[in-house]
């Protein structure tokens, strides 16, 4: 369905078919007829595809000019990204509307600014609910006019935490209203707001989650621990994206990678909630100019960005949330055109819910192995010849060679000399690694240190619970994990000293029999309490006489548990 076979003015078609705007995407189709006629909506939709002009264009379209300098429509948004970008696009279709008025209104930027915004007549009032809610307060947002209200992203302003605000701004509307809300998924706190502050809703749902990942190439590397960023700066040199987002988890690793990337010399910025405004705003800018090929985000900071061109995306860690993995390889292969992802994992937890994503995704994610860096340099050579190949020689090249020539440097030295330069250049920071992903744990004889488990005796607690609770937070093999010491109060368990860091970190919110306990580096000597040992390396484990109270289980039974077979860890690879 066209645009123009819409109910729309005039100054509405121009806007849109300047934008370029054909044939409506499919959460357009459905619902823009719907909000035309006032309707309350819910749209289940994921980024990407095209709701903004969802419920832009009916925004637009129905201010009067009786609603001339009073806010009528309200959006709320997640993030101020989304509130931005939503901004921007509403403007744009509102180009030849006369006496529409948009106003942006989020946290980091200049309160004065939007006050004199909004005390001009702004009558389509975008912005985030904790703003939003400063504004009410302090009366320079009146609500008695608004007769619609959407929320955009519902699904993630819940997880953020603002259902709180969402709730109080929805109860101080006009109830004679028209109530709009777009999420991704539908959980149970997003069907008892509908129900609560919509009238009779018309749901539509489309599948854009399998139509997203059907034009992108899915793959994954399985890489030994500690060794992602290394395996990261060897997939970006072989494919050489021009334009890359990579998802962390955290904004601590945002940073860390990100000033990783740079010194090995890729041209790479971060983003996350933790940035003002003013850098948030020119990270994107230049991600967008391409003056910074790399954007390493989290996210929720990366939620609402609307940037087309994005070669690959690479997940650093695995996303906590099934529809995020969508929400992110989204950002590649929009608009019909065909993008890649590529996943790095480590461990067998990893790689179980790695297979989650593929069952709930509907798409193949096939293992890659990682190339040599042999290949990459074979790559790089390959890639010089055809920039040789397809160059064009100047006079003053040729006057270079002939004073080179008369200084008794021949043609064949100063090529060679000028693309070893080149090359060197390219392959001078790619890491020294072994593509296979071994782990450095105790078998490898890597050197080891201890953590302290405040847990003990007791809480009644076994060797089984500690090794069962660390194989399963850290997803490494029970045989990465040593001399287990089990005393009243507290454990320790001798660990590879080079995984201290990753287990401290992946053990943060650790609970071992119902129990939550912290894991922090053993730095003395235990008490002399009376303790329990369990050693791996004593034919038979050593338990006191209250061993009733930890179960009988074998030694050999704890482990067949936890490590993994080789026979299916030894596929081929793809």
């Amino acid at each position: 369905m066209h645009f123009n076979e819409l109910n729309l003015s005039q100054e509405l078609i121009r806007a849109v078919d300047e934008l370029g705007f054909e044939e409506m995407t499919e959460i357009q189709e459905k619902s823009i007829p719907l909000l035309l006629q006032g309707r309350d909506v819910v749209g289940r939709s994921n980024t990407g595809t095209g709701k903004t002009a969802a419920f832009g264009i009916p925004a637009v379209e129905s201010i009067t000019p009786a609603e001339k300098k009073t806010a009528a429509v309200l959006i709320l948004c997640p993030t101020r990204e989304l509130a931005m970008q939503a901004a921007g696009e509403i403007r744009k279709f509102a180009k030849y509307k006369e006496g529409v008025r948009t106003c942006a209104v989020f946290g980091g930027a200049s309160m004065e600014k939007q006050i004199s915004e909004l005390k001009r007549g702004a009558n389509i009032v975008i912005g985030t609910p904790g703003r939003v809610m400063d504004h009410i307060r302090r009366r320079t947002l009146k609500l008695e006019g608004i007769r619609t209200v959407i929320l955009d992203e519902a699904d993630e302003m819940l997880n953020m935490g603002f259902r709180e605000d969402i709730e109080t701004i929805l109860a101080d509307i006009p109830q004679e209203r028209q109530t709009v809300l777009f999420s991704a998924t539908m959980p149970p706190e997003i069907m008892a707001l509908t129900q609560k502050y919509q009238t009779d809703p018309v749901q539509i749902k489309i599948k854009s989650s399998q139509k997203t990942v059907e034009l992108i190439s899915q793959f994954y590397f399985e890489v030994a621990m500690g060794r992602k960023t290394d395996a990261l700066k060897l997939l970006l040199a072989a494919y050489s994206p021009s334009s890359a987002m990579i998802f962390c988890n955290t904004k601590a690793m945002v940073d860390q990678l990100t000033d990783e990337l740079m010194k090995a010399g890729f041209r790479a910025a971060g983003l996350h909630g933790d940035m003002k405004q003013v850098q948030r705003t020119q990270v994107m800018n230049s991600f967008k100019k391409q003056a910074v090929g790399i954007l390493v985000a989290t996210d929720v900071a990366a939620r609402g960005i609307d940037v087309s061109g994005v070669d690959a995306v690479f997940n650093y860690d695995l996303p906590q949330d099934n529809e995020y993995y969508i929400h992110r390889i989204g950002r590649t292969g929009r608009a019909g055109k065909s993008g890649a992802a590529y996943t790095l994992i480590t461990g067998r937890r990893q790689l179980s819910d790695l297979h989650a994503i593929e069952r709930f995704t509907h798409a193949e994610i096939k293992e890659l192995p990682l190339p040599d860096k042999s290949d990459i340099i074979s790559m790089k050579k390959d890639a010089v010849i055809e920039r040789i190949s397809s160059a064009e020689a100047s006079h003053h090249a040729y006057d270079i060679l002939d004073r080179l020539s008369a200084a008794g440097i021949d043609y064949r030295e100063a090529a060679a000399r000028i693309i070893n330069e080149t090359l060197q250049n390219e392959i001078k920071d790619l890491p020294e690694f072994d593509a296979k992903p071994l782990r450095s744990g105790r078998r490898n004889g890597a050197k080891t240190v201890k953590v302290d488990i405040s847990i003990g005796r007791s809480k009644r607690i076994a060797p089984n619970f500690i090794l069962g609770a660390l194989v399963d937070a850290t997803g490494m093999s029970g045989r990465d994990f040593g001399k287990i010491d089990i005393y009243d109060e507290h454990t320790t368990v001798e660990v590879p000293e080079s995984e201290l860091d990753y287990i401290i970190d992946s053990t943060d919110s650790i609970r071992i029999n119902g129990h939550q306990v912290q894991v922090k580096a053993w730095k003395g000597v235990s008490l002399p309490e009376k303790k329990q040992k369990y050693s791996r390396r004593d034919d038979k484990p050593k338990f006191d006489r209250k061993r009733s109270a930890y179960g009988s289980r074998k030694r050999a039974d704890v482990f067949s548990d936890y490590i993994p077979d080789r026979k299916k860890r030894s596929k081929k690879r793809h």
